[in-house]
């Protein structure tokens, strides 16, 4: 099991016990470090009190199963309003929202669009982009992000 994986099991429970949601966990190197980050969400945003009190309730858990063999820094985070979606209960729970594709490599000329997000179907995603319907095959897309419009 990934450590990403392994970190989500037992820090969700933990973090529900803070009034928030977990909603990714990533284990990635950076600039030659480790980094460890929970994002977390909950209704009305999340702040800096938040993310403490988060960090506090899972860092002694994290010693305690030791997941991770290599030295790293441990991140609590908001999701962010322009939050990537991964899962199928992302999709579900944005449709209908603005929304940022990412592909591989250029289509028509571009790797990126923006639209409203139609529907997702097995990692396919089709959006709406003016008017014009485009469906995204799951091996084409690196990425799928909301879109803040002001």
């Amino acid at each position: 099991m990934k450590i990403s994986e392994q970190v989500w099991q037992f820090s969700q429970p933990l973090v529900e016990a803070c009034g928030c949601s977990l909603w990714d966990v990533e284990y990635v190197r950076e600039g030659g470090e480790w980094f460890l980050r929970l994002y977390i969400d909950k209704e009305g945003g999340v702040d800096i009190d938040d993310c403490e009190a988060v960090s506090r309730a899972v860092d002694p858990v994290l010693d305690e199963k030791d997941p991770i063999p290599e030295s790293y820094r441990f991140e609590v985070c908001s999701a962010g309003l322009e939050r990537s979606l991964k899962r199928p209960s992302d999709f579900e729970r944005f449709m209908g929202s603005a929304v940022m594709v990412k592909l591989y490599r250029p289509k028509d000329g571009a790797k990126e669009f923006p639209g409203v997000l139609k529907s997702y179907d097995d990692g396919a995603v089709t959006i709406d982009m003016a008017g014009r319907e485009l469906r995204f095959e799951k091996a084409e897309v690196a990425l799928v992000r909301l879109r803040v419009e002001f």
